[in-house]
């Protein structure tokens, strides 16, 4: 007949404690991204749903990489006039990601915008115009 054990040597309140719904949970993700390219450009697309314009920073690194930093802060108050009762919910978030460019980007007309929560970086390519070499070559 198989007995069974149980381990309760330790009191509930210590098992409560430790337990990871008694810790408050933080989300810690990083947005989306897409990198495309075609014949004439890269394009990063970066999901940041909610943000705006100014969340943004986008430039050039000494090192010659893109750096896409995004920062939200958002306060919001709440006040019950019947007790008194003063609720403030914080939020923050912030990302930087550092991206290496290849060497065929120009990057001087590098560009960026944001439309509908996406952050859309175009990359043109250097476009090398091929030079058609025609001449008469005179016969010896």
């Amino acid at each position: 007949m198989p007995v069974l054990r149980s381990n309760n040597w330790m009191p509930s309140v210590f098992n409560d404690f430790f337990d990871p719904d008694f810790l408050p949970k933080t989300s810690c993700t990083a947005p989306a991204i897409n990198v495309k390219e075609s014949d004439k450009a890269y394009t990063v697309e970066l999901a940041a749903p909610g943000m705006k314009k100014e969340d943004f920073n986008v430039h050039i690194n000494d090192e010659g990489n893109l750096v896409v930093k995004m920062e939200n802060k958002q306060e919001k108050k709440e006040e019950d006039k019947n007790t008194r009762y003063l609720r403030r919910e914080f939020s923050y978030s912030k990302f930087e990601q550092t991206l290496i460019l290849p060497d065929d980007v120009k990057r001087e007309d590098i560009s960026a915008r944001v439309d509908n929560g996406v952050l859309t970086v175009d990359l043109p390519k250097i476009v090398e115009e091929k030079v058609k070499v025609s001449r008469q070559i005179d016969i010896a």
